[in-house]
């Protein structure tokens, strides 16, 4: 199986000023290829050479899950946006970020408290467990939360490619302009999907 780049939903200026064009171009167009070249070269000739993403996410190690493992983190990042994003969630999104964080500033402070306080590179997730209580979780490197069973619906990127070029080494602004581009009727789908189904 060959993995491929994913098409972006938006121009690559489309989500500027939050994130520029410049900032895409080397994030999407030079990083995440080359986690996708990478990945491709690596699994020649091994048990993951047919595998999907979400398998090679879950049980590989060493190079094929580094940039494996980014190959999906990055896609995950990327899809989340749309121009005119932001806003809050609604629905049963909503009412379970009430019920895990009191409320959706609660939510939004404290997952930008993980992004803030991640040391060094990293992703930060917001994840649904086996009982469909949503939780936040740092994760170094090329971490992901499928690895522990639980299942994604929002994450945010923290090494330093995802903002230089934009806010230099101030990461909070760039925690901040985050929140300006996210499509939360995305992020509820993915919710939907994720929870558990009761009846």
């Amino acid at each position: 199986m060959e993995h491929k780049l994913p098409t972006l939903s938006y121009e690559l200026g489309g989500l500027e000023p939050y994130i520029t064009k410049s900032t895409l171009e080397f994030h999407y167009g030079k990083h995440h290829q080359a986690y996708v070249t990478n990945l491709n070269n690596l699994i020649k000739g091994t048990a993951f050479e047919e595998a999907s993403l979400e398998d090679i996410v879950k049980h590989s190690e060493g190079g094929i899950f580094n940039n494996g493992a980014q190959v999906y983190n990055h896609t995950f990042y990327f899809e989340a946006f749309k121009a005119n994003g932001g806003g809050e969630p609604k629905g049963k999104l909503l009412e379970a970020i009430q019920l895990a964080f009191e409320s959706f500033e609660n939510f939004k402070a404290e997952f930008t408290k993980a992004g803030a306080t991640l040391f060094g590179s990293g992703w930060v997730w917001l994840v649904v467990d086996a009982a469909g209580k949503l939780s936040i979780m740092q994760k170094k490197n090329a971490g992901n939360p499928l690895r522990d069973g639980y299942k994604p619906i929002l994450t945010m990127d923290v090494w330093e490619h995802a903002y230089y070029l934009d806010t230099q080494n101030a990461r909070p602004k760039y925690i901040e302009n985050f929140w300006q581009l996210i499509d939360w009727d995305l992020i509820e789908k993915r919710f939907e999907v994720s929870r558990p189904k009761i009846g």
